[in-house]
């Protein structure tokens, strides 16, 4: 099934999604490499295309097998590790478009 994760940045945390995003990445790219991401970025703090303002969180579309393996998947992200996001939030997905 599909979960949407949804974190919430931390307060000047900017300086920690640089160092931990890397690593962040990584594990987004295994997802994707198991076809199992759909799609995953940051919210942008300010609108402008690039992160210079920061970010406000990050979402990720993917296929977990529970919503109990999301919930792990993301315990030990590097942002969660790092104090990235201040608060993260799972729910099941079920996508309609594009189909």
């Amino acid at each position: 099934m599909l979960y949407t994760i949804i974190g919430e940045d931390a307060p000047d945390s900017l300086g920690r999604r640089l160092a931990a995003r890397t690593a962040h990445v990584d594990r987004l790219q295994q997802l994707q490499a198991e076809g199992r991401l759909i799609l995953a970025g940051p919210f942008p703090a300010v609108d402008a295309p690039d992160l210079a303002g920061g970010c406000a969180g990050s979402l990720i579309v993917a296929e977990f097998e529970s919503l109990l393996d999301a919930h792990a998947w993301l315990a030990i992200d590097p942002y969660v590790a790092g104090g990235v996001y201040a608060r993260t939030r799972i729910f099941p997905f079920k996508q309609v478009l594009p189909a």
